[in-house]
């Protein structure tokens, strides 16, 4: 009967709900798509091959975020848990169906589509770990047994994406997980208590790494050392982020990028490019525009009424934010080199969706701010 209601409530008023769609942050998001478009057009040369299907994913990706953004906050609530499983599930179709490539196991086909379920768990956890907190007292939040199932409902699916293997994702999976955690009132000192193995198991973890993981972590101390082989992208990158000194060396001008010194320019170092074309100029507009979509999404998670909600949504902007953080210092020569694209600039239809549908989330919360979810904390 609840479920009904639910239902009728949410089909109500499409248009009313449109109009308190936060259309600044939608701005913001086409400026940065804008920027992926300008920097895919001089990684191509032209707007052929990755541009034109850039502005045409982003598109369709910001129908699909509108389309979310009307579904009523409690209806998404309801779903946590069976989006959560449905995710799951994908992940262990993978690591025994999936696609090779890389080296990896990552990816599935899905009506002739090819979808990467690690992409789509990093949102179905944090609606699971919002849907599980929301309710829950100060007390049971102090009670370690309660803590246990979301803890398992982190834990497993980075266990599954480490098998593919994909040590980034997994890192980004249990950071954001961390994150809600935190949010929701989890003491530190219980983070802290996590935390004192790692420099023992740090070791263990390292000789049951694969070859090119260790291998990354060896040419991210010593690129130097193999400069043609493991250490040419990353030193390359640092010679086209030099090479734009101030200003840049303009449009389409990019040395390192257009003579094809440059590895994977048009998806992990893309910001390379900007940095090189634009210069420090361009590359710290960039990251102020990263930085307002953070800080606006945190700004919702403040405003929202309800605590699934402030979850849900701290939970997206920490996800884009571990993107961000991840692919910018990776080409900067920060931390090794692990394959994240930077959201809405990078080329790849998986990367783009996954954080619209993030994004649709996120407006949902905005749109419905004020709906009751009746007690917010119950004495359990």
């Amino acid at each position: 009967m609840m479920d009904r209601r639910l239902i009728r409530e949410a089909s109500f008023d499409l248009g009313g709900k449109l109009w308190q769609v936060n259309w600044i942050y939608v701005l913001l998001l086409c400026a940065l798509a804008g920027v992926g478009y300008v920097a895919l057009f001089s990684a191509g040369g032209s707007a052929e091959p990755y541009a034109s299907r850039h502005v045409l994913r982003f598109a369709v990706g910001v129908g699909l975020m509108l389309a979310i953004a009307l579904i009523d906050i409690r209806v998404l609530a309801k779903l946590s848990w069976p989006a959560y499983a449905v995710s799951l599930a994908l992940l262990v179709v993978v690591a025994r169906y999936g696609h090779v490539g890389k080296g990896a196991q990552r990816w599935i086909e899905l009506g002739g589509l090819q979808v990467q379920p690690s992409e789509l768990m990093k949102l179905a956890l944090v609606m699971a770990l919002a849907s599980w907190f929301h309710r829950a007292s100060w007390e049971r939040m102090g009670n370690p047994l309660f803590l246990i199932p979301p803890v398992i409902a982190v834990l497993v699916p980075v266990g599954l994406i480490l098998k593919q293997p994909n040590l980034g994702t997994a890192v980004i999976v249990a950071a954001v997980g961390a994150a809600v955690f935190f949010a929701a009132g989890v003491r530190w000192w219980k983070f802290l208590l996590v935390a004192l193995p790692v420099p023992f198991l740090a070791p263990l973890v390292y000789a049951h790494m694969h070859d090119y993981q260790r291998a990354r972590i060896e040419t991210f101390l010593h690129p130097e050392t193999d400069p043609l082989g493991a250490g040419y992208n990353i030193i390359q990158s640092k010679i086209a982020l030099g090479s734009g000194g101030m200003w840049g060396q303009g449009f389409l001008q990019g040395t390192q990028g257009h003579l094809d010194f440059l590895p994977e320019k048009q998806t992990d170092f893309i910001f390379t490019m900007i940095g090189e074309e634009f210069g420090l100029v361009g590359g710290l507009a960039v990251l102020a525009l990263l930085c307002l979509i953070v800080l606006g999404g945190m700004l919702i998670a403040l405003r929202c009424r309800h605590q699934y909600g402030r979850l849900l949504a701290l939970g997206i902007a920490m996800n884009f934010f571990m993107y961000v953080f991840v692919n910018i210092a990776m080409v900067m020569g920060v931390i090794p080199v692990g394959g994240v694209p930077l959201p809405l600039v990078s080329h790849g239809g998986s990367a783009m969706f996954t954080v619209m549908i993030g994004f649709g989330l996120l407006m949902s919360v905005h749109v419905h701010r004020d709906v009751e979810f009746g007690q917010e904390r119950e004495a359990l």
